[in-house]
């Protein structure tokens, strides 16, 4: 079982940029899909962002395409969302997660971090 912490949350300003981290633990990092989700105050947990194991391809949710970015460090066991110019709906809790593949769900979740975008 792989063990997942984020950092990097904070209050910023609408157009400002975070970057979250995701240090990973346990089985062999490079061998797992990582993802990103965010669940707002009130709303359902959503997919944000995905980059797999093998050839490092990167998926995006539609509110996000353009704005974040999602990378992975193997050598440091961690993946990070870069996220630029950021609006006030960004405002959420960001949980990365971790799958063996594509067709399996994702099963090993972080803590979460907060993520606070002021107008």
């Amino acid at each position: 079982q792989v063990q997942l912490v984020e950092s990097g949350g904070g209050l910023v300003q609408a157009g400002g940029s975070l970057r979250l981290s995701c240090a990973a633990s346990g089985r062999t990092f490079s061998s797992y899909d990582l993802g990103w989700f965010r669940q707002a105050p009130g709303k359902a947990r959503e997919f944000v962002a995905a980059i797999t194991w093998s050839l490092g391809r990167t998926s995006y949710s539609d509110s996000v395409k353009g704005r974040f970015t999602i990378s992975r460090d193997n050598a440091k066991n961690t993946v990070y969302l870069q996220m630029n110019s950021l609006k006030p709906e960004d405002t959420a809790v960001y949980y990365c997660a971790s799958r063996m593949n594509s067709y399996s769900d994702y099963d090993a979740w972080g803590q979460g971090t907060q993520v606070t975008v002021s107008s």
